[in-house]
């Protein structure tokens, strides 16, 4: 199952040592790593980014965990100090993250100043091997099945406007000079807004899309390395 997961730590020490573990559990083929990254809460409720991997995309940008990095940092947003590459520009959304307010306020809770936390899409059949792992080095576990991409709700969305504009044109057709301008300026308005919105649901389906066609890949890889690690084990001499 493709899951977000967050570990929190009272040491920056242990969430690199949480990393390590997660990289241990994939050569073992427990899990499928997508990407990951061990960030820092500062006493202004910022976050800074102190170590980051996102193999299938090279950044964390775009991705899941990077939409929730930014939701984690709050107003603040990601300190100055964030690895390059990592914005905060338009990671701000919970769509993009695709896990549940809720999952953002419970980690929100947990993670307190000074603490920090590890961050990473993995994929994984069952619990036990992660939640061993994190709890022997201290960590608490949060993770939350992530959901498709919410194309009906967008599209409803969209089509809700439109109605608008098209009422506000029929309008504009039945008023006074003075009124069509400023029924103009809300046509214009709302035509701006649609379009800005159309192109931001154009551009998260393809990068969805591309992440999707990622993780199939590392799957496949993952399950011909076990494969090949379990005709060796046949073959080696007891």
């Amino acid at each position: 199952m493709d899951r977000m997961l967050v570990v929190v730590f009272d040491h920056e020490t242990k969430g690199y040592k949480g990393k390590s573990a997660l990289r241990e559990l994939e050569k073992e083929g427990s899990i499928a790593l997508y990407a990951s990254a061990v960030i820092l809460k500062h006493a202004d409720g910022s976050v800074s980014v102190k170590d980051e991997a996102a193999p299938l995309l090279g950044t964390l940008v775009g991705t899941p965990a990077g939409a929730l990095i930014g939701l984690l940092g709050g107003p603040a947003g990601v300190a100055a100090g964030a690895t390059a590459g990592l914005l905060i520009g338009g990671l701000v959304d919970i769509d993009n993250a695709r896990v549940g307010e809720d999952y953002v306020e419970d980690v929100s809770r947990a993670l307190e100043p000074n603490k920090v936390a590890l961050i990473a899409e993995i994929d994984e059949e069952w619990t036990t091997p992660v939640d061993t792992r994190m709890q022997a080095l201290g960590g608490v576990v949060f993770r939350r099945a992530l959901w498709e991409v919410r194309d009906q709700i967008d599209d409803e969305d969209i089509a809700a406007m439109k109605a608008d504009l098209a009422q506000l044109k029929a309008e504009i057709q039945k008023t006074s000079a003075e009124q069509k301008k400023k029924l103009q300026a809300k046509v214009d308005a709302l035509q701006a807004k649609i379009e800005a919105r159309e192109q931001t649901l154009k551009e998260r389906r393809e990068a969805y899309s591309a992440q999707a066609h990622a993780k199939r890949e590392v799957l496949k890889n993952n399950a011909a390395a076990a494969g090949r690690a379990l005709k060796e084990l046949a073959t080696t001499p007891v």
